[in-house]
């Protein structure tokens, strides 16, 4: 059964603060916003701050490719216009195929990249305390924490995220120093393609609606 929970932006079918053409439900977040947080969040984009300098660049990309470019050109188009040269790739082991390809194509346009893959090290997940169960899966951990540091290490400067686990890109993003972004969001389900789960939530993965019918 699902929970009842404060409204937000996940509940509106509008979304006229993209259209605005004032129409607006009783719970908008933007007519109901705090003015101390928004305060907050538009201080970040002060012209000084470097914030601004990366949402600037990321507006440009949106701007010019829209619908044009695929996410590989777009993550390049967006290092070039940060004026980043060294790309880090953290990979799962199970897309390393996938990882080359990204670095081939990356330092083709002339980056230099250095990937670190999730079982780097070696350690053994019972090492650590994770129950020597989760071995079916592989008795090696991923070691996310140590692809951040890594590619810190080797200051790269926009760090791309390929196939880590749920939880694991969680990590990974906590300790990246660089700026990082996402070319591919593991499912091993679905192909790598989680947005499948949603558009067949009336369908295939209906049972996703109604877990108590489990």
């Amino acid at each position: 059964m699902e929970k009842c929970s404060e409204k937000s932006c996940i509940d509106c079918g509008y979304a006229n603060c993209s259209k605005m053409d004032r129409t607006f439900n009783d719970f908008c977040m933007t007519t109901h916003m705090d003015q101390e947080v928004l305060s907050e969040a538009m201080a970040c984009y002060a012209p000084d701050n470097p914030d601004f300098i990366i949402a600037k660049a990321a507006a440009e990309v949106e701007s010019e490719n829209y619908c044009k470019m695929t996410r590989v050109e777009e993550i390049m188009e967006f290092a070039k216009k940060l004026g980043f040269q060294k790309i880090g790739i953290a990979t799962c082991v199970g897309l390393l195929g996938e990882a080359r390809t990204a670095a081939r194509i990356f330092r083709a346009h002339g980056f230099e990249v250095f990937g670190i893959g999730c079982k780097a090290g070696a350690v053994p997940k019972v090492s650590i305390g994770i129950p020597k169960s989760c071995e079916n899966v592989g008795v090696n951990m991923c070691n996310p924490i140590l692809q951040a540091k890594m590619l810190n290490h080797h200051h790269t400067e926009l760090n791309v995220v390929i196939g880590l686990c749920v939880g694991h890109d969680s990590l990974f993003y906590k300790y990246s120093d660089a700026i990082a972004t996402t070319l591919i969001t593991k499912d091993r389900v679905l192909c790598h393609n989680p947005a499948a789960a949603l558009y067949q939530a009336k369908g295939y993965y209906a049972r996703l609606m109604n877990p108590d019918n489990e």
